[in-house]
């Protein structure tokens, strides 16, 4: 979230970045904001002042007994259950404010990078970069759902009997082939020098607060309601929490770390084909890329993540596209996001397979992780995560433009991974 500090010295800065967003109501909530804060700080003054009086009586208690001045002593001691009184009724008053600034707080997305343009959704992204050749595949392409039931690689009826629809079963080289790109995946991330982990697939509510899935996509997560639980949407929340409450030392950073987890999210679906097959799924695995940056180096480091992924699609020969997006469209905690979206030939459409962002401080507030820097003052990290990658998309991208007539090539850097260079 965004520091109070922060809004009260910039708060034209934070009302012009929160209109990139088409933000309702800025205006008023951050100046609930500002009174709550003014509430919370004179309240703290008052209380201050009460419980350094009641601690100067004590002391002259004290003292009144030791010299034997009891009757002064008792007068004294009717004055410091007063104190207590005022003290209790001002210690609830400022837990109040507290929690009603935290809330305010809650409510207000990151502000967005000067680079942002302002938009309304996906159609006012910008495209920034372009690169990989788009197959000729012919008339008689197919779709991926099509292919995986052709070949009987993945059964999305069979997911539906189990679960339901959006939770597919990969079989046979559908199966080989998912864990082929994952383990590739974490290969390159590794090799790259980001440390591999292995985190739960559930976390509790303070873990998704701390990224900040929560309280903004509540309605899009899995909640466990028995032990108070949430399937994670991503490991971003998992490995970022890895964090929460830390102070690391500046020769820390930066930390780099990737790990791979199913992932679960509701998403309320729409029809048609733009969600069928592995377009949009409830369940999915990925990859991600998290680094803890110091400030001065976060925005080349979300440039190396960049240049990180675009590797690895070159090396799947994917057509791809980045684009940077614009003010309505960026995710609720970030302050800059690049989406990668790879050409699905057959859908003759873009299919977003990734997404490189930069929070700034907004999820470190929240996590309270910071690093101790060269004068010796705490300060708040700077948060990224990226995917490297997405598997279904990433996985129909391949199925149909690597699709021939005798079935279906295998990307030559997968072969390895695989043990078979075709599905057919």
């Amino acid at each position: 979230m965004l520091q109070v500090q922060f809004i009260r010295d910039n708060k034209q800065t934070v009302l012009k970045g929160l209109a990139k967003r088409n933000f309702a109501d800025a205006e008023a909530i951050i100046d609930d904001v500002l009174k709550a804060d003014e509430t919370r700080r004179e309240t703290q003054v008052l209380l201050d002042n009460v419980l350094s009086e009641s601690n100067k009586i004590s002391k002259e208690i004290g003292n009144l007994f030791k010299s034997g001045e009891v009757q002064k002593a008792n007068l004294l001691k009717e004055k410091t259950g007063q104190l207590k009184e005022q003290s209790k009724e001002l210690t609830e008053k400022l837990n109040e404010a507290a929690d009603k600034l935290q809330e305010l707080l809650y409510q207000i997305p990151n502000i967005p990078h000067a680079s942002v343009v302002a938009g309304k959704n996906e159609e006012d992204n910008e495209e920034v970069f372009r690169e990989g050749v788009i197959p000729n595949l012919g008339e008689k392409a197919l779709p991926h759902w099509e292919l995986a039931k052709k070949y009987d690689i993945i059964d999305f009826d069979l997911g539906a009997k189990i679960t339901g629809a959006g939770f597919p079963v990969y079989k046979g080289k559908g199966a080989r082939l998912q864990r082929a790109l994952i383990n590739y995946f974490l290969d390159k991330n590794t090799a790259a020098g980001y440390k591999e982990v292995q985190v739960p697939h559930l976390v509790n509510e303070a873990s998704g607060f701390g990224t900040g899935q929560l309280p903004d996509k509540e309605g899009q997560m899995y909640h466990v309601t028995g032990d108070d639980l949430y399937l994670i949407p991503t490991a971003e929340v998992p490995v970022t929490n890895l964090f929460r409450g830390e102070l690391v030392q500046e020769s820390d950073l930066p930390i780099t770390l990737t790990g791979y987890t199913p992932c679960f999210r509701r998403e309320a679906g729409s029809y048609g084909a733009h969600v069928r097959g592995l377009n949009r799924l409830h369940q999915f695995d990925k990859v991600e890329i998290v680094r803890v940056e110091h400030p001065d180096n976060s925005y080349e480091a979300l440039n190396g993540m960049v240049e990180h992924i675009k590797e690895i699609l070159r090396e799947l020969k994917l057509p791809y596209r980045i684009l940077r997006l614009c003010g309505g469209d960026t995710g609720f905690t970030s302050a800059l996001t690049f989406d990668f979206e790879v050409f699905s030939t057959a859908q003759d459409r873009w299919l977003e397979i990734s997404s490189a962002s930069n929070f700034e401080t907004y999820q470190a507030n929240r996590l309270k992780l910071r690093f101790k820097n060269k004068e010796g003052k705490n300060e708040l990290a700077h948060t990224l995560n990226g995917s490297s990658l997405a598997l279904p998309r990433v996985l129909a991208g391949i199925l149909e433009n690597y699709q021939t007539e005798d079935g279906i090539n295998i990307p030559e850097v997968l072969v390895p991974y695989c043990g078979f260079d075709k599905i057919n």
